[in-house]
């Protein structure tokens, strides 16, 4: 990749929120799950956690492709194995939900580590979820409809988010809060995007990009990634 492709990949990096996501109940409407994936990425989240079988999600996910190179969804069996993560990894957990405890999205401190669960398009949130969660929160509305999209509602509440944490200095990082092998694979995915989809396709190990942006591999991995599908089950073959 060019040095400016690079530098702006390692500038996206450093100021991803690994301790900041959202969690999708079962919701099942593709534009809305591609909607929240790219506000995700506008805001710096580089994870989103789904309850939804893999392969539907896999299909849901796909109008999202461009922001979904640069944005992870984990998808979990039932959402108390999803909230059982999002507390081990210290977050509070917060129920877009109406109820007598619910309070304004904006009275909520999102400089802490915060998981915001937003449910189904019809059904909303589970009852579950909302026994499981920390807080219901609102999205306060003056009209007479009683609820927004959920992709709005998640972008207004995840800009919120955002400012808290602008105003926090927490998106100046000069290092990335991502692991390294998570920078790796946004390195490669991100600044290869042709080069990630054959090796994918062939099933080769993901290649070390070096502090240059550069990709450092064996020749053996060059040599089989200029094979055809067909030269190379014969290669493995003999091997």
């Amino acid at each position: 990749m060019n040095p400016t492709r690079y530098a702006r990949i390692c500038q996206m990096m450093a100021m991803r929120q690994p301790d900041l996501t959202v969690c999708l109940e079962e919701v099942h409407k593709s534009h809305n799950v591609a909607a929240v994936i790219r506000t995700a990425d506008a805001v710096g989240i580089p994870k989103i956690h789904a309850i939804w079988p893999e392969e539907k999600m896999r299909m849901l996910v796909s109008p999202a492709a461009g922001s979904n190179s640069w944005v992870n969804v984990n998808t979990h069996p039932t959402i108390a194995d999803a909230i059982n993560t999002f507390r081990a990894q210290g977050m509070q957990v917060l129920a877009t939900h109406l109820s007598d405890k619910a309070v304004d999205f904006r009275e909520i401190d999102y400089t802490q580590p915060t998981c915001i669960i937003m449910g189904q398009e019809k059904t909303g949130i589970s009852p579950e979820a909302i026994a499981l969660a920390d807080q219901d929160i609102i999205v306060p509305m003056m009209g007479m409809v009683q609820s927004l999209n959920v992709s709005v509602a998640s972008a207004l509440i995840l800009y919120e988010a955002q400012r808290q944490r602008q105003a926090a200095g927490m998106y100046n990082r000069t290092e990335s809060a991502l692991t390294a092998e998570e920078q790796q694979i946004l390195l490669f995915e991100g600044g290869y995007p042709v080069l990630a989809e054959v090796s994918r396709r062939k099933g080769l190990p993901r290649p070390y990009i070096n502090d240059r942006g550069e990709i450092e591999a064996p020749d053996s991995w060059w040599a089989e990634m200029q094979m055809t599908q067909k030269q190379l089950r014969k290669f493995k073959l003999t091997e």
